[in-house]
């Protein structure tokens, strides 16, 4: 099983939850979060002085997958988030060792 974590802009986050939904990836955690990577805020003037503001609004999405589902998934993350720009993104993957649905006690990826 792989977890994988998303940061990615607002904007993006409709299209990628439909797009995701349609290669039918289900349980996602969705965070709005602040942030700042190579794109590093922007300024603003305030009472005329220049701030600079060194976080940005982000959405971050955390989504556990079987094995077989991340390429596609990535592929489609990348698709439905990438305007080409400084600031669409990050895809973050790890392993997850044991999933277990509390409801049941199910383990393993039929609890995913």
């Amino acid at each position: 099983m792989k977890k994988i974590e998303i940061v990615i802009r607002p904007e993006k986050l409709e299209a990628l939850k439909e797009a995701l939904n349609r290669i039918h990836v289900k349980g996602i955690t969705i965070m709005p979060v602040m942030g700042c990577g190579n794109q590093l805020g922007w300024k603003e003037s305030v009472r005329g002085s220049d701030t600079v503001l060194t976080v940005l609004p982000k959405i971050l999405l955390i989504l556990v997958i079987n094995d077989e589902k991340l390429e596609e998934t990535i592929h489609t993350i990348i698709q439905e988030s990438q305007t080409g720009e400084v600031g669409d993104g990050k895809i973050f993957v790890s392993e997850v060792t044991e999933c277990i649905r509390i409801r049941t006690g199910e383990r393993g990826d039929s609890a995913i």
